[in-house]
């Protein structure tokens, strides 16, 4: 056991305590007012400098020591999801209706146990930036800290980050160079036609059987317009339309989302949906409207920053727990658009056997705490040490 997994381990309850308070308070993006706050007191009471409100609800901490000029940045998550908790933790969500089903509870909480470990032990030469960022499902979180000016204000040379992964054994890691996580985006999409009594259908324009039509088409996209050696994932999530049994209504809808491993994908995916949508719609008669959320950029892990990441996991839990080639999945992460800025890592940690994440059973293993936590800690260190050479 490495010297920093085992001092982190022996605050396991201290730490066990912070994550399941916040789990029972769930915040939603970009309103993580007390989850902020306590991150914030935490890193204050540590010694350790603190600016909030980096992109409305972020913090960032600032540790520095000795004379080095290198800096690393390390960043967690905050928000939770709006999800009914099932789990039957005695920890379990007190706001009906939000929970923390990703393990951004756990994942701020394992940053902040490196922060408390940095600011006593001081074991490295520079300074080390602990980013607490907010909204990252799908709310635009790590872009609004870069608005903010995050890495002009607290630069990095090099920026890790962590997520929990069900079914991996607590004490393992997990990374892949290179591509790592897709990019994609949302769309929702309303045809309007012509309402009628169901009765009459010569009378009215159906854009019901425009939207059905158009959830099969749209499925070729991937099978006709992609290579099949280039992986895309087209998924209509939601449908919707009319009220009554004997009513066709004047409009009907649909929604999902697209995910790809590059940004040249993804622009093909986006142009081809709204071509057939808009052309589709007009062969039935009816017009579209298709609108677009917040694109999110595929995570790319910098070769040698993830090949460091592993060396310096095998050193705390050993080689045979330790994965560096891992196939890519077509999830996404905020954290890509971090990583465009400046070289990195996204390691996935083990959880153990929980539920799968985004499940209403799911729970952060507290176990896996000092894992996460001595991975930073660790990372942090050895940067460091060699920026002061």
């Amino acid at each position: 056991m490495s010297e920093a997994l085992a001092e982190i381990s022996a605050r396991f309850e201290e730490f066990a305590a912070i994550r399941r308070d916040i789990h029972a308070h769930p915040e939603l993006g970009l309103v993580e007012h007390r989850t902020s706050a306590l991150v914030a007191e935490r890193l204050e009471a540590w010694g350790i400098e603190v600016h909030r409100g980096v992109g409305g609800t972020g913090v960032v901490g600032v540790l520095r020591s000795g004379n080095g000029e290198g800096s690393v940045g390390l960043r967690a998550d905050m928000d939770a999801l709006p999800i009914f908790e099932a789990s039957g933790a005695a920890w379990s969500s007190q706001t009906p209706g939000l929970m923390h089903a990703c393990g951004h509870d756990g994942h701020t909480t394992m940053l902040l146990a490196a922060a408390r470990q940095l600011a006593e032990t001081r074991r490295f030469n520079g300074t080390v930036n602990f980013i607490f960022q907010p909204g990252e499902e799908g709310c635009g979180g790590a872009l609004a800290m870069l608005n903010d000016g995050l890495f002009e204000r607290f630069p990095c040379d090099a920026i890790y980050g962590l997520h929990n992964q069900p079914g991996l054994d607590v004490g393992r890691y997990r990374m892949t160079p290179g591509p790592a996580m897709a990019g994609g985006g949302f769309f929702d999409a309303t045809l309007t036609g012509v309402g009628a009594h169901a009765a009459r259908p010569e009378a009215g324009v159906d854009p019901v059987v425009a939207v059905c039509q158009l959830v099969t088409a749209l499925q070729t996209i991937v099978s006709r317009t992609i290579s099949p050696s280039n992986p895309v994932v087209f998924s209509v999530t939601k449908i919707s339309g009319g009220e009554a049994h004997n009513v066709i209504p004047q409009t009907a809808s649909f929604g999902g989302t697209f995910r790809a491993m590059n940004w040249a994908t993804l622009d093909l995916v986006r142009e081809r949906l709204e071509h057939m949508t808009q052309a589709l719609a007009a062969g039935f008669g009816t017009t579209a409207e298709i609108t677009f959320g917040e694109m999110f950029a595929p995570m790319i892990n910098n070769p040698e920053r993830t090949a460091f990441a592993a060396d310096t996991a095998r050193a705390i839990v050993g080689a045979d727990a330790v994965e560096g080639s891992a196939p890519f999945v077509l999830g996404s992460e905020d954290f890509a658009f971090m990583l465009e800025k400046v070289p990195g890592a996204f390691v996935r940690v083990g959880n153990g056997a929980t539920a799968g994440l985004h499940h209403p059973a799911y729970d952060f293993n507290d176990e896996t705490i000092p894992y996460g936590a001595a991975l930073l800690v660790e990372l942090t260190e050895r940067s460091l040490m060699r920026a002061a050479c």
